[in-house]
């Protein structure tokens, strides 16, 4: 019997606590591999956040590694792992603080859903 692939709606999912183990270990290779099989639209978006520096290239850097590591080489396809990182994105947030809220809410699209993962 062959897998199903239930159609998902546009998404924004906030991964806080993007840059930590968890998120480089599990959800990143996670997520490529949703993508991978079909289970993600062309228009979702995942949004990394963490209190540290960096960037939108920086973060995209830290996803592909983590692909790299943890995610089997037959799915690895460098046209894949591309149209996966155009998908990703950075916001510094301090979750304890007030730093970066403002530039995440701005960000964030009207008309799709947004999911929050806590990824700490």
């Amino acid at each position: 019997m062959a897998p199903r692939v239930i159609p998902v709606a546009p998404f924004d999912l906030v991964i806080f606590g993007g840059t930590g183990d968890l998120a480089r270990r599990k959800i990143l290779p996670a997520l490529f591999r949703r993508f991978v099989a079909g289970q993600m639209p062309e228009d979702a978006r995942v949004i990394g956040s963490a209190r540290s520096e960096m960037d939108d290239a920086a973060y995209r850097q830290l996803a592909r590694e983590a692909i790299e590591a943890h995610v089997e080489a037959r799915l690895r396809d460098p046209k894949t792992v591309a149209r996966f990182l155009e998908r990703v994105f950075y916001i510094r947030v301090d979750a304890k603080g007030e730093t970066g809220w403002d530039l995440l809410a701005s960000r964030m699209r009207e008309g799709v859903v947004r999911a929050f993962y806590f990824s700490v």
